[in-house]
């Protein structure tokens, strides 16, 4: 959550609708020297850098990539690819300024009372559906979310 909503600050304060938006997180932190452009992207997970020392962006932009690992708290940031690039589908296909339509409905998921400090993707995906409903009703904004989270490979419900 917290890439998204620092995606979010970021095109805030550049005035970037989400077309405009590089989806980088990290942009600049790399080391000189080391190929690559951030450490994460939210846009196309797995592709922030390829360098011989560090490796290859390991995250997964699906669940078809899930990674099951004791490193990183088992994955926290390696598999928070998927759910970042569902707030991207989501930011791209309603066009405009993310923050007034998806982060809104990311937002409200967030503080809603309803997530469990031990939710899953799918219940995170089922909650970010109903509140795009609640919020937007049955239009784009909520067909856009059901979308995303299927081409992600999770299930919203």
């Amino acid at each position: 959550m917290s890439d998204v909503f620092g995606s979010l600050i970021k095109q805030y304060a550049l005035d970037q609708d989400a077309h405009q938006a590089d989806w980088l997180i990290g942009q600049g932190l790399l080391a000189p020297g080391v190929t690559g452009a951030a450490l994460r992207s939210m846009k196309a997970p797995g592709t922030a850098y390829d360098d011989d020392v560090l490796g290859k962006d390991p995250q997964p932009a699906t669940m078809d990539h899930y990674l099951t690992t004791g490193r990183d708290n088992g994955g926290v940031h390696l598999n928070s690819g998927i759910p970042n690039h569902a707030f991207y589908l989501v930011a791209e296909a309603l066009g405009g300024k993310a923050w007034e339509r998806a982060g809104q409905i990311w937002y409200d998921v967030l503080t809603g009372g309803e997530l469990g400090k031990q939710a899953l993707f799918a219940d995170f995906a089922r909650l970010t559906v109903a509140a795009a409903h609640t919020r937007f009703g049955d239009g784009e904004e909520h067909q856009a979310v059901r979308k995303a989270w299927s081409q992600v490979g999770v299930e919203s419900g």
